[in-house]
């Protein structure tokens, strides 16, 4: 009796053990595991795979060419704007903001910093021809501001868009009321300080902006010339032509961040870009 009882409990595990490979046989060739089973009232396995897609498609920032034409045009302004008075990016990031709804931030600030370093490359290079500002201030801020506008730049990946959006709303507001607002200042140049005083309070200015820059941006030139008019005492041509130089620092500094983690919509970028440069000679 017991060897019968014996050779009766060796079948029932047997069969057991028959039944689950064949169940992982069927999980295997449908595709899946018996893990991966679906669980009652779960979405469909392709509905899924669906919608993981339309993420991707979504954070990948991809833009339709009438809203890539928009996107230019508003760059073309921005580059008006930039050379008239300043303030271009209050034009050029709010396009993207709304053009580009499925990009990440780093994506919208990457592309907006891929123009607008077309532009401000440009900008540059004319008034370093026409006033040749004095390097011996400018270049330190731009070491600093580059570094600065780093820093920021790595600080945008960390920020979920729904808390990126609705701040960078509150900061255009804010920065488009100071650019209506700003004062004429900057007819005559009196430096505050010399030597290391003024280099000083001239790199701490460029590291700040800097950072704002690299994690926001808008209104960033109209900021440096007024650190560099209202702070350090330069007159207005000379704060401008610097501004310029210590700008397009930040614009390349934050780049160097967002560009190894593959942020940038480079043909949207380059387009608006070549509107830009366009804009400014307008």
């Amino acid at each position: 009796m017991e060897a019968l009882e014996e050779f009766r409990a060796q079948d029932s595990h047997a069969g057991a053990d028959t039944h689950a490979r064949e169940h992982d046989q069927d999980g295997g060739e449908q595709g899946g595991s018996p893990a991966d089973a679906e669980a009652p009232g779960a979405w469909p396995r392709a509905a899924r795979l669906g919608s993981v897609r339309g993420a991707r498609l979504a954070s990948a920032g991809v833009v339709e060419a009438g809203d890539v034409v928009l996107l230019c045009l508003a760059a073309l302004l921005a580059g008006w704007v930039d050379a008239v008075s300043g303030g271009g990016g209050l034009i050029q990031l709010p396009a993207l903001l709304l053009l580009v709804p499925g990009g990440s931030p780093a994506q919208v600030l990457a592309t907006n910093k891929l123009s607008s370093v077309c532009g401000t490359s440009a900008a540059a290079a004319t008034y370093y021809r026409r006033v040749r500002p004095d390097l011996r201030t400018a270049l330190p801020m731009a070491v600093a501001a580059a570094g600065g506008a780093a820093a920021g730049a790595g600080w945008v990946s960390l920020l979920p868009s729904e808390v990126f959006r609705p701040v960078v709303l509150v900061l255009l507001v804010a920065v488009a009321a100071y650019t209506l607002a700003k004062p004429e200042v900057g007819a005559e140049q009196q430096l505050r300080w010399t030597g290391r005083r003024h280099y000083a309070a001239a790199v701490l200015a460029a590291l700040a902006l800097g950072f704002y820059d690299g994690i926001f941006g808008p209104g960033t030139g109209s900021f440096l010339v007024f650190a560099l008019v209202g702070l350090l005492g330069y007159s207005f041509l000379q704060a401008s032509a610097k501004a310029r130089v210590v700008n397009l620092a930040t614009n390349l500094g934050a780049l160097a961040v967002f560009v190894p983690q593959g942020a940038p919509l480079w043909t949207v970028g380059l387009a608006m870009g070549a509107c830009n440069i366009t804009g400014g000679w307008l």
